[in-house]
């Protein structure tokens, strides 16, 4: 069987230009030979999305390497502003298919589950967590690894909502927000910020993954199952959904079809230019890198307010690995053995919490702490089961991205009313399911 590899010089100029800015080798991508390692090693590819972790993942697959010196393992990072899912299927049908790779929700697993190897022997997947495999289990086989467990909602500069005089607390619905809001743009001069949000309404994923989620959660009640069944969308909580992103564009820093997701975190949000930002726990390694003081002491979570379900927090799997199954025998077995190795051993499991900044989604932590203090608000919001589902992940391929995303766009760019952003996700989500 022919062992893949990636290199520098892409065969497909569509993953050229879409991929390599946000790619990067690790520091095992040795040249000594074509495979990047000496002849007896075996070679790992691996290919993820979470370009917060990247630098600490390459790190953790250094320690491994000083462990398992018969194993040569090669990242790539692709995602923040660069799409992930288009980078994926363009690597598989160019020949350059990984060893190791991302998969979400459902649909991801249709995809590609002529690909899948069943992880069910691993010892991550008997320590997972109850719920945490919903997404990759199919017929008595486990096709994917939880990532770990993350929350979103809208974090907070406290200290310019202390100078605002705003009670952070007493924002339970959208009123509420939007009374905030309308404070704090009223003295932004004078608390030394641009604008009350910074909306990163260039990331398809920030506008139809993570913001249509708060709303559409309870339409599939709560249910990634119920989402992947639904043969269409209706948008109970359309209007709501509007609400909440006209008031994140109307007060916002801009143009916001031109703000990115890097453009948000770290030159507004960490550098006290804007009082919230729509994201969640992963973004704490890059507010850290910044400003740790920042990070440390002067972010807060709020959640998106919902009608009938103030308070609730959605918090879900991020994503999973797979492990492709045309990959050699070897390269499968070094790869299943990586992934225990990170989730299972003390010095994973040590980096996966303190390093990666993850709320685990695997059992066996119980000595570890929570590393930072937005994982330890999103912990708590899952520990009091004060949470909205990720149905997102239950979507057809694409279509948070590709349908809902892009006339969410459109919406913003004036070019559109919101009944077609309605309409053209709604006939997306159908056609996909015919």
């Amino acid at each position: 069987m022919k062992k893949k590899k990636f290199y520098t010089g892409m065969a497909s100029a569509l993953l050229a230009s879409t991929v390599l800015a946000g790619c990067s080798f690790s520091s095992g991508d040795s040249e000594s030979n074509g495979d990047g390692g000496s002849e007896d090693q075996v070679t790992v590819d691996v290919f993820q999305f979470k370009v917060e972790f990247k630098n600490q993942f390459e790190e953790l697959v250094e320690m491994y390497e000083e462990e398992n010196p018969d194993v040569n393992i090669n990242v790539k990072t692709v995602g923040g502003g660069n799409d992930y899912g288009q980078a994926l299927k363009t690597s598989f049908s160019s020949g350059e298919d990984p060893d190791i790779f991302n998969v979400g929700g459902p649909a991801d697993v249709d995809e590609y589950e002529d690909y899948l190897t069943d992880l069910s022997d691993t010892e991550a997947a008997g320590a997972a967590l109850e719920g945490t495999l919903s997404a990759v289990e199919r017929d008595g086989e486990i096709l994917g690894l939880p990532f770990n467990q993350e929350g979103y909602g809208l974090l907070y500069n406290k200290e310019v909502f202390e100078e605002a005089g705003v009670d952070a607390e007493s924002i339970e619905t959208m009123d509420d927000l939007e009374e905030a809001v309308q404070t704090i743009d009223d003295q932004k001069d004078d608390l030394g910020i641009e604008a009350p949000f910074a909306l990163p309404a260039k990331e398809q994923w920030v506008l139809g993954n993570h913001l249509a989620n708060t709303f559409l959660a309870t339409e599939f009640d709560n249910s990634l199952s119920e989402a992947y069944e639904a043969d269409t969308v209706e948008f109970e909580r359309g209007d709501e959904m509007q609400r909440f992103l006209d008031l994140q564009a109307d007060y916002s820093v801009g143009p916001v079809l031109s703000l990115d997701y890097s453009q948000q975190v770290e030159e507004h949000f960490s550098l006290g230019n804007v009082a919230m930002i729509q994201q969640g726990n992963w973004v704490y390694n890059t507010l850290e890198e910044m400003d740790p003081e920042f990070a440390e002491n002067n972010v807060g979570l709020l959640p998106i307010p919902v009608e009938g379900q103030e308070g609730k927090l959605p918090v879900g799997v991020s994503n999973n690995w797979a492990v492709n199954n045309e990959s050699d025998e070897e390269v499968i077995e070094a790869s299943k053995d990586f992934l225990d190795w990170m989730y299972t051993s003390e010095e994973g499991k040590k980096f996966v919490t303190e390093e990666f900044k993850f709320i685990p989604a695997y059992e066996g932590y119980e000595d570890q702490n929570i590393a930072d203090p937005i994982s330890e608000e999103v912990y708590e919001y899952a520990s009091a089961e004060e949470t909205l589902g990720w149905v997102f992940m239950g979507a057809p391929t694409s279509w948070t991205e590709d349908h809902l995303g892009s006339a969410m766009q459109e919406y913003l760019g004036g070019d559109i009313e919101w009944e077609e952003v309605e309409e053209k996700a709604r006939n997306g989500w159908e056609n996909a399911r015919q």
